[in-house]
């Protein structure tokens, strides 16, 4: 006999529904129980003690959708340990969205795809696991070899390392959030490289410096003749990621118009080219980063709820240098070795008195701007036996008072203001540099043009 995957119950009055639903998981692996009756809800999961429960929202008795959410509520209060995924059939997306609100980890559409809905329960109950480590063990990431690069070893590093370790093997959406500079790309390739698709492909895009008249063609395709210009087939990003995993850096900066699109292909996991009536399914694991904060972006109405959350199953902060000041000694130490490995040059020492300045500067642009300082130090003192405050201080892009923002009063204080601020000064310490400046701010030159008209700052040279 074999061992039971888990344990599910299927709550719908649809007795059809049920049974397909208990012959499909069966053959899974997994022993089921279903009950018809909202009724009857609480005393099945009493007696049958499930690990996972699918919920219709709807039922004949109450067709708004309301009794679903009204049994979520209970099953999410009396056992929070269980986990819910919901299953709708017309009711809206921001039905479902409101169950995400109250607790469910997940929502699949009527009628449902198999495929769908059976990696929809396995990542669940690896994320219920993740949740609980006692119940799975998992492996460590940092013990993998292709993760040998990833340098830390501080508690705040190793927290994001075991959350990454553990959601590698699922197919579970991940949202990295955390400043520009962290390290969310590199984390998220470590992910890929560390999942089942990692012999397939990882494609990046950055949403951020794509056009939106150009979001379609490059997400989705397009055939020959679509529009002018389209002098042959073009295969879009998903496409390219088939079987493997998307990244989708600075999520954060899409058009809403946009978001809709990105928002169906992550729902229905179907997608068609432009010109083209041909739709094509899409297995893609997404990745997305953001140095924004999305929840207040919904609140303002300029990134959708319902696409939140279908992108944050799993939310991994990555915190920032100053949060993690214990690793730049061995961040210094390895871009040194790498850096005079790449260009065959002798290794140079750092004294204590100079680690101690490094470990002392700010660093607004994290671990790229401590990278960016670390090499250019070096190419710039080839011969140098030894390093020292001095060479890092005469070509160093950190300097303590370029780093001062002036604020306003306590309370009137927001992170708009502090950008503005930080990019004036930056600017100025530059002599105006775009290149510069967006390298000393650890942010790629479209961020920074898209920056500057967004607050309208004059980048010109002011005579």
């Amino acid at each position: 006999m074999h061992m039971s995957k888990g344990k599910i119950l299927i709550i719908d009055d649809d007795q059809a529904v049920c049974l397909s639903l208990k012959l499909l998981l069966k053959k899974k692996g997994y022993e089921t129980s279903s009950v018809n009756h909202p009724s009857e809800v609480m005393e099945e999961i009493a007696e049958f003690d499930p690990q996972l429960i699918l919920l219709d929202m709807n039922f004949t008795i109450n067709t708004t959708g309301k009794q679903g959410l009204v049994l979520l509520s209970r099953i999410v209060e009396d056992h929070p340990s269980i986990s819910v995924i919901l299953m709708t059939g017309w009711a809206t997306v921001q039905l479902a969205v409101q169950g995400m609100k109250l607790g469910a980890k997940d929502f699949l559409a009527k009628p449902w795809d198999n495929i769908h809905l059976v990696k929809s329960i396995e990542d669940v109950l690896a994320l219920t696991s993740i949740h609980n480590p006692s119940k799975r063990s998992f492996p460590n990431l940092t013990s993998d070899n292709s993760f040998s690069h990833i340098i830390g070893e501080s508690k705040e590093f190793k927290d994001v390392m075991d959350i990454a370790s553990r959601v590698a093997k699922t197919d579970a959406s991940i949202l990295i959030t955390g400043e520009s500079g962290t390290g969310k790309e590199v984390i998220s390739e470590a992910i890929h490289e560390m999942s089942d698709r990692s012999r397939n492909n990882f494609i990046k895009v950055n949403l951020g410096g794509l056009s939106t008249s150009l979001f379609e063609s490059e997400m989705f395709g397009h055939k020959k003749g679509a529009y002018t210009g389209a002098i042959s087939d073009r295969e879009g990003r998903f496409e390219k990621a088939n079987k493997g995993s998307i990244f989708l850096d600075e999520i954060g900066e899409l058009p809403i118009e946009n978001q809709v699109k990105l928002l169906r292909v992550l729902q229905e996991k179907t997608f068609e080219p432009i010109g083209s009536s041909q739709t094509k399914r899409s297995d893609v694991r997404v990745i997305c980063a953001t140095n924004k904060d999305l929840q207040s972006m919904v609140l303002q109405g300029t990134f959708r709820e319902d696409l939140f959350y279908r992108i944050n199953l799993i939310t991994i902060h990555l915190p920032s240098l100053r949060e993690r000041k214990e690793d730049i000694p061995l961040l210094v130490k390895h871009f040194l070795a790498s850096t005079c490995k790449s260009y065959d040059i002798d290794y140079p020492l750092i004294d204590d008195e100079t680690m101690h300045w490094i470990l002392n500067q700010q660093y607004p642009g994290n671990i790229r701007q401590l990278k960016n300082m670390v090499e250019r130090t070096i190419l710039l003192n080839m011969n140098a036996k030894i390093l020292k405050v001095k060479d890092f201080q005469q070509y160093t892009k950190i300097n303590p008072a370029s780093t001062h923002v002036s604020l306003p009063a306590v309370g009137k204080i927001t992170l708009q203001d502090m950008e503005i601020n930080m990019i004036r000064k930056a600017l100025d310490f530059h002599n105006h540099s775009i290149s510069k400046t967006a390298a000393s701010l650890g942010i790629t030159r479209s961020s920074l043009y898209r920056r500057l008209e967004k607050y309208r700052i004059p980048h010109e040279p002011q005579i």
